[in-house]
């Protein structure tokens, strides 16, 4: 697998995601993808309480331990690669994360505007 450039969405180096749970596709703690990527792992998203309950809600339980899958499960405040379409229902929904746009793929960009990303952007993101 041919991994993308490793850049974030304004066009910078791409920085660690979260290493504490390991995160990304490649599970490298970096939020970077490929073409075998489907679900687009580009965006880093800052876990809620109410984003995890929405997850749960319509399909992907993200706060259940999957020890057979050495998945710890998810917990308010944990950063995540989560797909880009998930994150941008759940804009749509209202329940959408905060983001760390440096951490945020650029590839990202081909399913979730700039200007809803940075919408969620945490304050020392913004640029």
């Amino acid at each position: 697998m041919d991994q993308d450039e490793s850049l974030n969405v304004h066009g910078g180096p791409l920085a660690p995601c979260s290493t504490t749970p390991m995160t990304g596709f490649f599970r490298d703690g970096h939020c970077n993808t490929c073409t075998e990527d489907q679900g687009s792992h580009t965006v880093c998203a800052i876990m809620t309480a109410e984003f995890l309950a929405y997850s749960k809600y319509v399909g992907n339980d993200l706060s259940t331990p999957r020890p057979e899958f050495g998945f710890a499960g998810l917990n308010e405040g944990d950063s995540w690669c989560l797909c880009a379409g998930r994150f941008l229902q759940a804009a749509d929904e209202g329940c959408a994360p905060q983001v760390n746009l440096a951490a945020t793929h650029r590839r990202a960009l081909d399913i979730v505007p700039l200007r809803v990303l940075e919408q969620f952007g945490r304050p020392q993101d913004q640029g």
